[in-house]
This record gives structure tokens, C-alpha cells and sequence, in this order.
């Protein structure tokens, strides 16, 4: 449910991909949590959106045009103006390395994307249970990937 009042969540979702973003969109629905959802299509969107208004949580693909999501995560994390969001990358690769390299430079999980609506809907409110107002939440590398 994509709703823009008090108790919802303002999300910004960094993806440059329309049928990611539109699984997204469904599963967020599927799952019943309130959101004022914002879209950036690639790394130097996010940074205008993030001047424009600081999100509750940003959900960060790694693979996009112009800044990949490693390098706005590191950027995110260097920012005191930014640094205390939660910052979930949203992610096909299942590498080590890119796995490695997000956690190292603070992100909170690593959602893999699924196909599955109901699944991506499940993983959704595994995240969102997390008290993320009230505090920012840094699990353990063996609870870090979400949809495994």
C-alpha cells in the first residue's frame, strides 16, 4: 500500500531497472507496508533526491549508470548528512566480492531480487520489522543477505 501519510515510510529506491522497480512496487503492496516510495534511475539521481529530502530508508541497486551502488554506499557512509539512513542494497549479484565490498562499506543487508513477488514481499518485511527509526541495525555478515 503506497501511501503518503504520517506512519508511513519515505523510501527512495535507487534502481535503473522499470521491471525491478515494478516487483518492487508489488511485493511492497503484497507485503501492506505504508510507503511514500521515490525512484532514482541511477547513483547521481540519488544524490539530488537525497538533497531534496532525507529518506527513512534507501534501497541501493549495485549495478547502475553513473555511480554504482558501492560507490554511493561509500559516499552515504561519508556524509553526516546521510550517514544514519539505513541503506539496503537491492541486488541481482550474489558475488563475494560485491556481497564483501557492501558490507564493508556499511550497508545494513543485502536483498537479493527474486522474481517472486510473494518471496521479495517476505524479504520486504523481515527488513522493515527492524526498528529503523528508533535505531540503526548492522546484523552479523552470516545474517546480512536477505533471500538466500
Amino acid at each position: 500500500m503506497i501511501n503518503q501519510e504520517e506512519n508511513s515510510w519515505d523510501v527512495v529506491l535507487a534502481e535503473d531497472d522499470k521491471d525491478d522497480v515494478l516487483i518492487f512496487e508489488l511485493a511492497i503492496e503484497k507485503a501492506r507496508i505504508l510507503i511514500n516510495l521515490r525512484h532514482a534511475i541511477d547513483g547521481d539521481k540519488l544524490f539530488l533526491l537525497l538533497k531534496e529530502a532525507i529518506p527513512d530508508i534507501i534501497f541501493l541497486d549495485i549495478n547502475m549508470p553513473c555511480k554504482d551502488g558501492v560507490t554511493c554506499i561509500s559516499e552515504i557512509r561519508q556524509n553526516p548528512e546521510y550517514n544514519h539512513v539505513p541503506v539496503i542494497m537491492y541486488t541481482s549479484y550474489n558475488h563475494s566480492q560485491k556481497v564483501e565490498a557492501a558490507y564493508k562499506n556499511g550497508a545494513n543487508f543485502y536483498l537479493l531480487k527474486t522474481e517472486s513477488i510473494v518471496d521479495l514481499a517476505e524479504n520486504l518485511k523481515r527488513i522493515f520489522t527492524v526498528e529503523w527509526k528508533r535505531y540503526m541495525y548492522y546484523p552479523p555478515i552470516n545474517q546480512f543477505i536477505v533471500g538466500n
